[in-house]
């Protein structure tokens, strides 16, 4: 399986500086002031190099990647949700009833449920694809959360979706988690990754109070002092600090990079994902979009490492990719703009 993680992170291939430069220059010559569309301009310049052409494909068909798993670290008492909420979540995806339901409909995407670590059982749908790597992780802060074989195994789950969505006509991916507590393997990833501490990039998840965050900022010190994580080895970071979704997320980042498919990442657990991906295969990072900018102080942390801009600040930190589906629309727009807007000589218009 490790073999299997670096064949796919040497799949990845730098996005076309040419093409970003066609774009940008192409937008000098769209009938608008140039910089006029702001941030709009530099995003479609990015699609570009991620499509090696100008002008980029408009995406028309985008998907969202949940993927789910439970964590041994939560029985520290990092949340004070019960572990079962997991699984009641993810039939709330299957059913349709979720926030990430309501929001995919209205941009225009479809939802998929990735289990790579449900520790409850789970009844079978249409949506639910299951890959259960273990049920559950074990507790980060005592011991590796699973093996790197494991690891291995959620990375190239998670790209297997990936490819399928793509192959059957997803033009845009989606990075969606859940997991009760699994905001505590987030900051301990990017912590590792960023080099932070552990307190400057734990937030509050579900809404904890003082004394549960106090508690959570020393687990994560702890598991970050018990596994001296070496950047150098991603998946070895991963395996002893993340959950089986961010490793899962990992591989839907890499496989839709290997496929020059953009990919929006959401909240702190995309994010964290991100960091995983980008250090098994740093040209990984041309094809992810920061879709926004989590309440949750390590996403920014990790943004910023990545050297991403956000494209929305709502103040969200819910997951299941609800943020990172809001900037569909924006992804389309700034791609729409280069392939749609008449040029001043298209238009017969003399420049000013």
């Amino acid at each position: 399986m490790e073999e299997r993680v670096r064949e796919l992170a040497r799949a990845v291939r730098p996005p076309d500086g040419a093409a970003a430069g066609a774009a940008r220059e192409r937008h000098r010559r769209l009938i608008k002031p140039p910089g006029s569309l702001g941030a709009l301009e530099e995003l479609g310049a990015r699609l570009a190099a991620m499509a090696g052409e100008c002008p980029p494909p408009v995406p028309e068909h985008p998907a969202v990647v949940v993927a789910a798993g439970d964590h041994g670290v939560l029985a520290r008492g990092v949340s004070p949700w019960p572990q079962e909420v997991t699984a009641a979540m993810v039939a709330g995806f299957c059913s349709g009833g979720a926030a990430v339901n309501a929001i995919a409909e209205a941009v225009g995407a479809r939802v998929s449920v990735l289990d790579v670590g449900v520790a409850s059982p789970l009844q079978p749908h249409p949506r639910l694809r299951s890959a259960k790597v273990r049920p559950g992780t074990r507790d980060i802060s005592r011991e590796a959360a699973m093996s790197r074989e494991e690891a291995a195994r959620a990375v190239i789950s998670g790209a297997g979706i990936a490819g399928e969505l793509v192959e059957s006509g997803a033009d845009l991916l989606v990075t969606g988690d859940m997991g009760i507590g699994n905001t505590t393997p987030a900051a301990a990833l990017v912590a590792a990754f960023t080099g932070r501490p552990a307190r400057e990039v734990t937030g509050r998840g579900t809404g904890i109070d003082d004394d549960t965050f106090r508690l959570k900022v020393r687990v994560i010190e702890q598991a970050l002092e018990l596994h001296g994580p070496e950047t150098a080895d991603a998946l070895g970071v991963a395996a002893a600090l993340g959950g089986l979704e961010h490793a899962a997320l990992a591989g839907v980042i890499l496989e839709g990079a290997a496929r020059r498919v953009p990919v929006i990442l959401d909240g702190i657990a995309a994010n964290a994902a991100a960091l995983v991906a980008r250090y098994l295969a740093p040209e990984c990072a041309g094809y992810m979009v920061a879709g926004h900018l989590s309440a949750e102080p390590g996403a920014g942390a990790a943004l910023k490492h990545l050297g991403l801009e956000p494209l929305l600040d709502l103040g969200m930190r819910l997951g299941e990719g609800t943020g990172g589906l809001l900037a569909a629309p924006l992804v389309r727009a700034a791609a729409a703009v280069l392939a749609r807007m008449d040029t001043f000589e298209s238009a017969g218009i003399a420049e000013g």
